[in-house]
């Protein structure tokens, strides 16, 4: 009976240790839930969450989160799917941005306007790009040595260190600006 008492405190204990932590925010499950509700009148929509509870498709998304994305969430303290869809205003100098996030960057549109361009990770290939009306064009390539591959207009790239310094030369090269000493 001893023995049975001392396992039973053994998994309990394991238990608060396992389980006293954050849950998470369930994104995907969130995602698919906002998605069910938005699609038409109330009827419909209970029809879809039926169908969705019926094929699996709720039970699937809280098992990805429960195993995976918040596993994710809780280790980087970011969880792949909360922000994906986001869109946030932005004060610009020249008006309002709107800052969608994706799954690998950001979708920015100046408000009131339709045309729109990407700024994308490419995992591949370790670079981050703009595309704007079908054009692809590099903008950096993290060399993993703490360096970063700068691509200028005309063609020309330059290498530059992820510190203060390195921005500093990046924004020289980049904008053309001029620091002057104050007196």
């Amino acid at each position: 009976m001893k023995k049975m008492n001392v396992k039973l405190v053994a998994l309990m204990l394991t238990g608060t240790v396992l389980f006293s932590s954050c849950i998470g925010s369930f994104g995907l499950t969130s995602k698919l839930l906002d998605w069910n509700n938005n699609i038409g009148e109330k009827f419909v929509n209970e029809l879809v969450f039926l169908a969705c509870c019926i094929v699996p498709v709720y039970e699937i998304s809280v098992l990805a989160d429960v195993l995976v994305l918040n596993t994710i969430e809780f280790w980087t303290g970011d969880n792949p799917m909360a922000n994906v869809g986001d869109v946030k205003k932005v004060k610009g100098e020249n008006g309002n941005y709107l800052v969608k996030t994706l799954e690998n960057g950001y979708e920015i549109t100046k408000e009131g306007e339709n045309i729109s361009m990407e700024l994308v990770y490419d995992a591949e290939l370790n670079t981050w790009n703009a595309i704007a009306a079908g054009t692809t064009t590099p903008l950096v390539k993290l060399n993993g040595d703490d360096t970063a591959s700068l691509y200028l207009p005309g063609g020309k790239s330059m290498n530059v260190t992820l510190d203060a310094q390195g921005l500093a030369t990046a924004r020289t090269a980049t904008m053309g600006d001029t620091y002057y000493a104050a007196r």
